[in-house]
């Protein structure tokens, strides 16, 4: 008695004796798998070119805060200091940009000052406003959401008698208080319409699910909502650091002498009857982006946490 074997589906034949044919040739179909490599590949040079251009300017501007003054100048320079020194770094630190006025450990001091402040107040209320604008409905919310944008749309230098004339009138002038104020008002339409975006992709069924398991509202705003809102404050609390870290024109209306930020004491260097040090400048610039480079570890770890954090009930 002969038993026959079931007849295999065409599918699998066809299979078979493409592999069949591919293993006689030597060479198997992988066009598709080819060409993801290669754009794979043609993509990470793209990135690493991109990268590349963006780090050098700073590279270069590290590079030259190490060479001595009188060579900084010199059209033949190489991507290592043939001389390293610190002597500008030293410049930089200890020497008033002019007389009269802080030097590098004065002007930090009071950047440090404006930007907690600001970072800190921005944040508080763009916090509680955006979850106003996302999680109620009141009258006016609209025109609410379109007056931020139109605040956001116009620049600063606009306004920069008015802001004079009304830092003058409050006594604020050449005061941490009066530049802070300037830079919260600058801040806070971005940070409110960014937190109201991550304040309103975040579900409210979440805060329901945890109070139906028996969390009060407060609890479940905390515990699961607050954690999932971590990145986008996060991210706002870097925009109005740099936005108060690097400003320059208000600081340079408003601020003066002993209270000079970063960015107006690094424009003192410039003068009209001295030469100016472009070692000591350009050591400056590298300490000035220190703080910034530190500021970005710290915060980045918090980031991408909170993006896992706060949705699972443990």
């Amino acid at each position: 008695m002969t038993i026959l074997a079931p007849k295999a589906p065409p599918v699998v034949t066809e299979t078979l004796a493409s592999t069949t044919r591919a293993v006689r040739t030597g060479r198997a179909d992988t066009g598709p798998r080819v060409r993801s490599r290669r754009m794979r590949v043609l993509f990470n040079v793209l990135a690493a070119i991109v990268f590349l251009c963006a780090v050098f300017p700073v590279y270069w501007m590290v590079n030259l805060s190490f060479t001595p003054g009188d060579q900084i100048i010199r059209r033949d320079q190489s991507l290592i200091p043939r001389e390293p020194t610190f002597v500008n770094y030293i410049t930089a630190w200890t020497r008033p940009a002019a007389p009269g006025q802080n030097d590098f450990a004065g002007a930090l001091q009071t950047s440090l000052i404006v930007v907690a402040i600001v970072v800190v107040s921005a944040l508080f209320v763009a916090f509680l406003a955006s979850i106003a604008l996302a999680r109620f409905r009141f009258r006016g919310r609209r025109a609410f959401i379109v007056a931020i944008l139109v605040v956001q749309m116009i620049p600063g230098e606009a306004m920069i008698f008015t802001v004079y004339n009304l830092i003058d009138d409050l006594e604020l002038m050449n005061t941490v208080w009066g530049l802070s104020l300037v830079h919260i008002a600058a801040v806070i339409p971005f940070t409110i319409w960014t937190l109201r975006g991550f304040v309103a992709g975040v579900p409210a069924e979440l805060e329901e699910a945890a109070r139906i398991d028996g969390c009060s509202t407060q609890g479940a705003f905390w515990r699961i909502t607050f954690p999932l809102l971590a990145p986008g404050l996060v991210s706002t609390g870097i925009f109005a650091f740099m936005l108060s870290w690097n400003e320059f024109a208000m600081a340079l209306l408003l601020m003066k002498d002993q209270n000079l930020t970063l960015p107006t004491w690094l424009n003192s260097f410039q003068s009209a009857t001295e030469a100016t040090n472009y070692g000591a400048v350009l050591a400056g610039s590298t300490l000035i982006c220190i703080p910034v480079v530190i500021f970005f570890l710290i915060v980045q770890a918090r980031m991408t946490g909170g993006l896992v954090s706060g949705a699972v009930k443990g």
